[in-house]
């Protein structure tokens, strides 16, 4: 079984409720991260970003990131993932 896809966010911010609802709706697994609870999520995000704090970051199973994504950008990311 493939990887699931990372989700690094904070509860309270906009753009990470949005990427999830995405990554639910297009049926794709992922696993929550929780930045102001996890450290080492929070140092995951900071090694990424180049020191900040950018969110929603999300680490796909090919490796690849996308960091506060558009929502088309999102979507056609999950397409591919799904197939």
């Amino acid at each position: 079984m493939a990887e699931a896809t990372k989700l690094y966010g904070t509860s309270w911010c906009p753009h990470t409720s949005r990427s999830r609802s995405i990554l639910d709706r297009q049926k794709v697994p992922y696993t929550w991260f929780d930045i102001e609870r996890d450290p080492s999520a929070c140092a995951f995000v900071e090694r990424t970003n180049r020191g900040n704090r950018s969110v929603p970051t999300i680490v796909f199973p090919d490796g690849s990131i996308l960091v506060e994504p558009a929502d088309f950008d999102l979507i056609q990311k999950c397409q591919e993932v799904n197939k």
